[in-house]
């Protein structure tokens, strides 16, 4: 289980800098309620990202492992290193359009909506393309877990996903009056750097994953030729 946890842990915090969370809960942290409705946003996006993942780990993800009840460790191995894989290559991505997606912080406005309804609704819009989400869920899904064990580390990778939306409340509840301008300098320095620091998580937390499955398997693979 540590060494499941230790995956989703990774991706979590890799996928958690994400601008298009963390750019409209900074909006709203320069509003009037702020921690309200900070608190709701944060709770729209763990929700929807936890049920999302909820209903395809314990849906079509079952599904594929009712075809193979019990995935021996070449399996497990093969399906950490496939998940390790995509990660870094999503980080080779984010690297190479850096410059480019520096410039595309999206702006956003509440727009007189909920905040809870605008977090669901942009992680809605954002789950289908979820790649380090799909991948830490192929991780969960083919560990063979029960499904006690893959809920808990579905709920930890959603927490990690949401900590820098704890940060920003976390910022609202200690730093008092000069909340709005450290927030303001977050917002400039997410800007400049949000795709390089994702790109870096992305190869640290695709770099485990491959390690992690690459040591499964040659564990499996000393045990046979000891044989």
């Amino acid at each position: 289980m540590l060494r499941l946890l230790g995956i989703v842990i990774s991706i979590g915090l890799a996928d958690s800098i994400n601008p298009s969370t963390i750019a409209p809960a900074l909006v709203l942290a320069s509003g009037e309620r702020a921690r309200e409705n900070v608190s709701r946003f944060t709770a729209g996006v763990f929700l929807v990202y936890f049920l999302g993942g909820a209903a395809i780990a314990l849906g079509p993800g079952q599904l594929i492992l009712s075809l193979v009840p019990h995935p021996d460790r070449n399996t497990t191995a093969v399906l950490e290193i496939i998940a390790g894989v995509a990660i870094v290559a999503a980080g080779v991505l984010l690297w190479r359009n850096r410059r480019r997606l520096r410039q595309q912080l999206p702006e956003v406005t509440a727009g007189g909506r909920s905040s809870a309804l605008l977090g669901a609704t942009i992680t809605a819009i954002e789950l289908p393309t979820a790649f380090p989400y799909f991948a830490a869920i192929a991780a969960i899904v083919g560990s063979g877990k029960d499904i006690v064990e893959q809920v808990i580390a579905l709920l930890a990778f959603n927490i990690c996903f949401v900590l820098p939306l704890l940060g920003i409340l976390a910022i609202l509840e200690f730093t008092g009056e000069r909340a709005e301008a450290v927030l303001a300098r977050a917002r400039l320095w997410l800007q400049r750097h949000w795709p390089v620091l994702l790109a870096t998580f992305a190869f640290l937390a695709g770099a485990l994953a491959i390690t992690l499955g690459a040591t499964r398997l040659a564990q499996v693979v000393g045990a046979v030729t000891l044989q």
